[in-house]
């Protein structure tokens, strides 16, 4: 039987063609997830490492596939450890899906014109700050250990925080909707090494709550007064006002 009699022979019915396409979807979600970041160099490598167990079986290589076994067998831990980040930013992504919005409650749209406004004029001033905009996941925890504002967005609320001098400057503000709910916050720094970055801490700052999160993180740098936004991991620099008001509304 040649292998065109043999596909004919296959009994190919609805459940698999479901099973292929969820299948499908879970690899295309999978690679989309870590296409252009450096999850993506260890996956290369860690699909290098697997094949190399079959090469050996396949070509009779006792050494090598003994210790591609071992490797193998520790490859879960290795991949928990490796990908941890990005595995935290799929779970998070699946608690966000549209199918499952019934079981979060709504939220006002956030009101980008005063951000950017107070952007402009911080940015003319070269004022450093730091501002991460609430999407579908929570800053909650992050807004627990900042000074409590809740109050309405606005131009000169922004300005006066971010003035050097003042208490709050050096922190972050977290934005939920059309409130400022906290200033003053800390946030986590990327793990990246990449010698590329070369910014500074509110760079690394915004970068590093942007891999654990879908916040949306804007940076006023005090040296330059360049305007940076992080989202997903990656940094969108040097935005004039109507780019940065296109990137907050195509969120």
């Amino acid at each position: 039987m040649n292998w065109y009699e043999r596909l004919l022979s296959l009994q190919f019915t609805w459940r698999d063609a479901v099973d292929v396409i969820v299948v499908a979807f879970i690899i295309y979600s999978i690679l989309a997830l870590i296409r252009g970041t450096r999850a993506m160099q260890i996956a290369i490598g860690l699909a290098v490492l697997v094949s190399t167990f079959f090469v050996a079986r396949a070509f009779d290589l006792p050494a090598l596939e003994a210790i591609s076994r071992e490797i193998l067998f520790y490859l879960p831990f290795a991949i928990i450890v490796l990908f941890q980040h990005e595995i935290r930013r799929a779970l998070a992504r699946m608690g966000s899906n549209p199918l499952l919005a019934f079981l979060t409650r709504g939220r006002t749209a956030t009101q980008f014109e005063p951000v950017v406004r107070a952007v402009e004029i911080l940015s003319e001033k070269h004022f450093g700050a730091l501002l991460a905009i609430e999407r579908a996941q929570s800053l909650r925890m992050v807004a627990e250990t900042a000074k409590p504002i809740d109050a309405l967005i606005s131009t000169e609320l922004l300005v006066s925080i971010f003035t050097p001098g003042g208490p709050l400057h050096d922190g972050a503000v977290i934005i939920r909707g059309n409130r400022v709910i906290a200033a003053g916050a800390f946030l986590p720094l990327t793990a990246s090494t990449d010698p590329k970055l070369g910014h500074g801490t509110r760079h690394r700052a915004a970068l590093g709550l942007s891999e654990e999160s879908d916040a949306l993180v804007i940076v006023v740098s005090e040296e330059n007064g360049s305007v940076a936004v992080a989202r997903e991991g990656a940094l969108t620099e040097n935005l004039d006002a109507q780019a940065l008001t296109r990137l907050l509304e195509a969120r």
